[in-house]
């Protein structure tokens, strides 16, 4: 079988990754000369922890033992098992922790309550004053900004994939076969279209209606200048509870009623996550815009709230922020739909909209596209 996908993202580099796998032949082809959209401006994390039960945690916790046999296969990936902790300092905060450790898929996702003396041995690098915190031993990471270049080059290594950067594909001209803007066609027996959040020209042609089903969301994030010390485990806070559907239920009701988000938080949909890179810098962010037009610019009241949440967990100052960005990614107007696989034409599935969930799930989403397809 020969299988086209298109797009250079960690979605289609999983699709191809699953294709090679199973014995076939892969053609990916990606506009730019490297991927430059969301599979790099995350924070590598693999977020189990936060997901819905039922079908997004069972493609969670499929998708994370995935990346820890790709990672020991190819060690550029950077796999790391670290887990996170979510320190809390109030009642409300607390007792949604509690709720959570309760959950009869605590085990599943390692929930643990655990006092601040216990997270501090975790983590030492988290000096600052809590009372507790939800350690989750699932979580894991790897390099974002890495990741697709070291996969491509084990996939090249099979001498049955060919990567094709600068080439935009502009229609599709038969069963499985499509012409990119060289004028060059590939012919195939499946093509995928993960495309990410570009879901216009040919994705819009072929799935009129996709934006019924599929929403762009912009976030911020920074990263910055090497921290002098490990950070153990990765890092979120109390908002993250509002934002993840693990957490919903009375608890988090009235942690919302009792306890509002500050006023930047709120205004721009705010929760703090934070991962160490293998440099020792920390990816930290973020904010998350739905209304369009985005805004061209970042402002700066966000990365502010991020240093002070941030300083007081650590106990000391941040390190100096060395990047600044503004990514937009694909979410699934319905959230407890973990993607939107569809079938647009003769041969061809676009295969988009996993939202915040892209680099956690993609292993686990690109296996199940292909059993579906029976490669």
């Amino acid at each position: 079988m020969r299988v086209i996908v298109v797009g250079g993202g960690v979605v289609g580099t999983m699709h191809a990754w699953q294709a090679v796998e199973r014995g076939h032949e892969v053609v990916q082809i990606e506009r730019e000369a490297e991927a430059r959209g969301a599979s790099l401006r995350n924070f590598g994390q693999i977020w189990v922890s936060g997901r819905a039960g039922g079908e997004e945690l069972d493609t969670a916790l499929r998708a994370r033992e995935l990346w820890e046999a790709i990672g020991a296969r190819v060690p550029g990936l950077g796999f790391r098992p670290i887990g996170s902790l979510t320190p809390v300092r109030t009642a409300a905060e607390y007792a949604v922790a509690e709720a959570a450790a309760a959950r009869p898929d605590a085990a599943a996702r390692g929930y643990k309550l655990v006092t601040a003396a216990e997270a501090r041995a975790l983590n030492p690098a988290l000096r600052g004053a809590f009372e507790a915190a939800l350690w989750c031993e699932r979580d894991a990471a790897v390099e974002p900004r890495t990741a697709q270049p070291h996969l491509r080059e084990a996939l090249l290594a099979t001498g049955r994939y060919t990567f094709l950067p600068g080439r935009e594909v502009r229609e599709v001209v038969g069963n499985a076969a499509v012409r990119d803007d060289h004028g060059d066609v590939h012919r195939g027996d499946a093509v995928v279209l993960a495309t990410g959040a570009w879901l216009s020209g040919l994705v819009r042609e072929l799935a009129p209606d996709i934006l019924r089903s599929v929403r762009r969301v912009r976030l911020q994030m920074m990263q910055t200048a090497p921290l002098g010390e490990p950070l153990t485990t990765s890092l979120a806070d109390a908002d993250s509870f509002r934002y993840y559907p693990a957490y919903r239920g009375p608890a988090l009701d009235a942690l919302n009623s009792g306890q509002p988000q500050g006023p930047v938080a709120a205004a721009h949909r705010m929760q703090l996550l934070m991962v160490q890179r293998l440099d020792g810098g920390l990816t930290i962010g973020d904010t998350h815009e739905y209304e369009h037009p985005f805004a061209f610019d970042t402002v700066e009241d966000p990365y502010e709230h991020l240093v002070e949440v941030v300083e007081s967990f650590l106990g000391r100052p941040l390190p100096k922020v060395r990047r600044r960005w503004a990514g937009v990614y694909a979410q699934c107007t319905d959230t407890t739909r973990v993607v939107h696989r569809e079938q647009v034409a003769d041969g061809v599935w676009l295969v988009t909209g996993p939202g915040g969930r892209g680099m956690t799930c993609a292993p686990a989403i690109a296996e199940t596209t292909a059993t579906e397809l029976g490669w």
